[in-house]
């Protein structure tokens, strides 16, 4: 132990040295780590585990990426615990004032894009209930693409355990577009006619309904769609209705059984109505099925996932929608608030955005090589005269040439 004392000119002097310790030593480095000297985190550091964890770049990685500035691992000057204390706080003062610092960044994405929209649908206590924005590059994607749009909510993970719903579409490339994010309290038959009214409000107005939506096999959501959007084709996602048969029919539709292959084969491969009755009584008879309780629950809404004469773009279920949350996981930590969620949806935009500027790009200048003239090409030197034509290389004769015919043909490309 060392006594420090200060002098009258401000100085300090070593009053007491005792070189016995009133507690026992660490036997080693890492137990070392853990005593209160070794929690102190610098403000720099403090910084970029917040940039990190914003970007949901998980604590463990985190670590190890303060161990690469270090040098190694055994460098860092904390432990992990109090990094994971650290984060928490970080947690904590990001959730503080959570609706104010949401519109601020609203406010923000106005700025930047004047076209921006949102809109907020309140309680009866005046507490935010659904939440909706899409952005101007949104819209003109929906007046190009906007015939089919998958609407899907099964994405939940926020601080406020909020479903986050995502209309979807497919643009030229055949790639799954976002034309707008909704976070909603409850899936509420109320909840979902608000969200289809003013999404739709948002796009241009009731002229501007899409042909077809899918979604899953939500009542509450087909009662809204029916109301708000009667001109549209509504489907069920096909996916939806047979991973339903799998929880419904049990052992009956386990991979081996002869029952599923016909299944299947009567709800993607035959085309007819009249094929589909025939198919369907011939099922039931053949596996003993008359009294099976959810089969024929399902044949009375047969026509919710009946695609003839719909026009889908190639899409008969939600996956497209679903893919997107998988892609929402890589951006936005879980547990996040609402206005770091807006944040980290808004990047997703942008990368989403950045891969269709990049197929533009891509196709616009790649010309299939067929369809070009060759004197607008590198080979325009092999363009010969009509007598000496046999030379050229798109030409060429299979008899084997002489080093006199190598020589010519040489000296015709000089």
């Amino acid at each position: 132990m060392i006594r420090l004392l200060r002098t009258t000119d401000g100085g300090w002097y070593v009053s007491e040295h005792r070189d016995r310790h009133n507690h026992a030593l660490s036997s080693t480095c890492g137990e070392k780590m853990h005593w209160q000297s070794h929690k102190h985190i610098d403000k720099h550091a403090k910084d970029l585990v917040r940039r990190l964890r914003e970007n949901n770049v998980s604590l463990g990685k985190v670590y190890s990426i303060i161990g690469s500035f270090f040098g190694s691992m055994e460098s860092i000057p904390f432990t992990k615990r109090s990094l994971k204390s650290l984060c928490g706080e970080i947690s904590r003062e990001q959730s503080d004032n959570d609706a104010v610092e949401t519109m601020d960044v609203f406010g923000k994405l106005l700025d930047d894009d004047p076209e921006f929209k949102y809109t907020v649908q309140l309680d009866d206590e005046s507490r935010m209930k659904t939440l909706l924005w899409t952005t101007a590059r949104c819209s003109e994607k929906y007046a190009c693409f906007g015939d089919v749009l998958t609407f899907d909510t099964t994405y939940c993970t926020n601080l406020y355990d909020m479903p986050f719903g995502l209309f979807v579409g497919v643009n030229n490339h055949f790639q799954s577009i976002i034309l707008g994010g909704v976070l909603m309290r409850d899936e509420k038959e109320d909840s979902f006619r608000w969200v289809f009214r003013e999404f739709m409000r948002m796009m241009g107005g009731k002229g501007n309904h899409p042909k077809t939506i899918l979604t899953d096999q939500a009542r509450a959501m087909e009662l809204a769609i029916a109301d708000e959007l009667p001109n549209t084709a509504h489907r069920w996602c096909k996916w939806h209705v047979l991973k339903k048969a799998k929880e419904c029919l049990g052992a009956l539709y386990n991979k081996r059984s002869s029952f599923r292959a016909e299944f299947h084969k009567l709800v993607s491969e035959l085309y007819t109505e009249e094929e589909f009755e025939k198919g369907w009584a011939a099922m039931l008879e053949r596996h003993g099925l008359q009294k099976q309780p959810y089969l024929p629950q399902i044949y009375e809404v047969r026509h919710n996932p009946y695609f003839r004469n719909v026009f889908c773009a190639k899409m008969t279920s939600t996956q497209r929608s679903e893919s997107t949350n998988h892609m929402l996981k890589r951006y936005i930590p879980p547990g996040c608030p609402m206005h770091l969620f807006v944040k980290q949806y808004a990047k997703l935009q942008f990368d989403r955005d950045q891969e269709e500027s990049y197929q533009e790009k891509r196709t616009a200048l790649e010309i299939p090589w067929r369809y070009i003239l060759k004197r607008w090409t590198r080979d325009v030197r092999d363009i010969l005269p009509k007598h000496l034509q046999h030379y050229q290389k798109d030409k060429e004769s299979s008899m084997p040439s002489s080093y006199r015919h190598s020589s010519l043909h040489l000296a015709c490309l000089e």
